[in-house]
């Protein structure tokens, strides 16, 4: 049975002996939920359930049982508060949804007055260090709200402190020889090359990328050429930034090569229609970077990593400072909001550059 208990979530063993997960709500149709009760795919179906315009008009998402003062009806009112609805991100919504569901599994029927900086101290105990960072925002976050809505005099995160984390790698970025062994598996015509060519060429976030479509192609004005013309979703609550990026011959033809489709997003998945979600699209092309042969890599900081579609986005970005585009030019291309966000690509090129003229003046030098 699942380890983590959800509200209207039904786990059991079918006839095949397979265990399986139903979501339930009294007057809507059952259905599986996918995957494993905690995981990306699974949540975000819970999720996307729990939104569902018959369930959130008559509940608060689990309102009805909950008892006044508690956790429970605190992340209650904070899922209908502008605090989240607004304030968040749909990405970080969902993130926050998921560490909130299962705090609340543990600990909903406690009083949130009475929660105290080591009681979280100890509910982190244990936790990889980014899981950590990722609770305590997200808790922080509720407690800053009950203390807006009275339900708690203090922030009881305020003096909880996590350990310095080392800078992370991030996402693996892609080099040539990975592109180019992704392009000979993966041919023109093929959706699985098509987003290749898009995330290379408009550096774009995944979320993005498996949404944009025809209707954000423009022809410019002042100089003819053909654009891809967005905003990026992540900025949309901050700078709301519009980015118009020039279609290059290697996109177009990928775009031309392509069967035509009604669909509103270039990216399809088997059945011709858009992806579900950008995690739906980021495990599709999981799928084609291992059968392109793209193998994980042991990685300089002791962790093993593998190709995806954000390393596109640093491969990009990385092609670009190696073109000799100056910061200002990048963040024209990535939707960045300061040169500092850029800064480990400008270095990272500077660098190389520099050695490799540092070099030729030994050569030259006749050492």
């Amino acid at each position: 049975m699942a380890r983590i208990k959800l509200r209207y979530v039904n786990s059991f063993y079918d006839r095949h002996g397979r265990l399986r997960h139903l979501f339930r709500y009294p007057g809507c149709k059952s259905f599986t939920l996918p995957g494993l009760p905690g995981s990306a795919e699974f949540m975000e179906a819970y999720q996307n359930a729990l939104a569902h315009p018959g369930i959130a008009s008559s509940t608060e998402i689990g309102s009805s049982r909950t008892k006044s003062g508690t956790i429970d009806a605190a992340i209650a009112a904070y899922y209908k508060s502008d605090a989240f609805t607004e304030s968040l991100a749909a990405e970080t919504q969902r993130m926050r949804r998921n560490v909130l569901e299962r705090f609340r599994s543990q600990h909903g029927d406690k009083p949130v007055r009475l929660l105290r900086q080591d009681h979280i101290a100890k509910l982190l105990q244990g936790m990889k260090p980014y899981a950590k960072k990722n609770w305590l925002k997200t808790i922080r976050g509720l407690m800053v709200f009950a203390v807006s809505e009275n339900l708690r005099a203090d922030d009881p995160t305020q003096g909880v402190k996590l350990p310095r984390l080392a800078k992370s790698m991030g996402h693996m970025t892609w080099l040539e020889p990975q592109v180019e062994q992704y392009r000979k598996r993966h041919p023109l015509g093929s959706v699985a090359r098509l987003a290749l060519e898009l995330l290379l060429n408009i550096a774009a976030r995944r979320y993005d990328a498996h949404l944009i479509g025809p209707q954000h192609v423009i022809i410019s004005n002042k100089d003819g050429k053909k654009k891809l013309c967005w905003r990026p979703h992540k900025t949309l609550r901050t700078t709301n930034k519009l980015l118009k990026i020039t279609i290059i011959p290697s996109l177009q033809a990928a775009l031309n090569t392509m069967p035509k489709s009604e669909a509103l997003a270039f990216l399809t998945n088997d059945y011709g229609r858009p992806f579900a979600s950008a995690a739906a699209f980021g495990n599709k092309f999981a799928d084609w970077c291992r059968e392109a042969g793209l193998m994980p890599v042991r990685c300089e900081d002791g962790r093993v990593r593998n190709y995806r579609a954000h390393g596109l986005r640093k491969a990009s970005l990385r092609a670009l400072a190696h073109a000799g585009c100056t910061g200002v030019e990048l963040m024209s291309v990535s939707g960045h909001s300061s040169l500092k966000q850029l800064q480990e690509y400008l270095e990272e090129v500077e660098q190389e550059l520099m050695a490799d003229s540092a070099m030729t003046k030994l050569v030259e030098a006749g050492q």
